[in-house]
């Protein structure tokens, strides 16, 4: 029996891959839990397009990931924070709290996207690498300042 796999299958293949099962293991295990479908010409011209869809999207976050890369390369955010002498922080930044504030500066980023070796416990300028998308990386000057 062929079929299409619709989910990358540790041992069959990737998604999208035509193959050749045993005519039991595909209608009895394959088939009934929606990890591929029978290699008809139809079932493949609606694969073919549901990938097509796919890539469009997934181009389009491309691009308006290295959008905002490009923004954020030009930008920077002020952090303000309880200082000590010394300019020692009574704690520290963290990736959250500059997640946080660029967002509410108009750039939309998730705590996991920014990358930080370690958190932040002096005052000063920090250059910080922030990924957007994929592959995609930008560099925001945080600035943190004592209240």
């Amino acid at each position: 029996m062929k079929v299409i796999l619709t989910k990358d299958h540790p041992t069959l293949g990737e998604e999208g891959t035509i193959l050749e099962v045993a005519d039991g293991y595909g209608r009895n295990f394959l088939l009934p839990r929606k990890l591929a479908y029978p290699a008809t010409e139809h079932h493949i011209a609606l694969f073919e397009q549901t990938l097509k869809k796919k890539k469009r999207l997934e181009d389009q976050r491309l691009v308006k990931a290295r959008e905002l890369a490009t923004r954020m390369n030009e930008a920077s955010c002020t952090i303000t924070v309880a200082a000590g002498e010394g300019d020692t922080l009574y704690g520290s930044v963290t990736g959250a709290m500059i997640a946080e504030t660029l967002t509410g500066e108009g750039f939309p980023i998730d705590k996991q996207q920014v990358e930080l070796e370690a958190p932040i416990k002096k005052l000063g300028i920090y250059t910080v690498a922030v990924h957007p998308g994929p592959e995609i990386t930008a560099q925001v000057k945080v600035w943190v300042v004592k209240e």
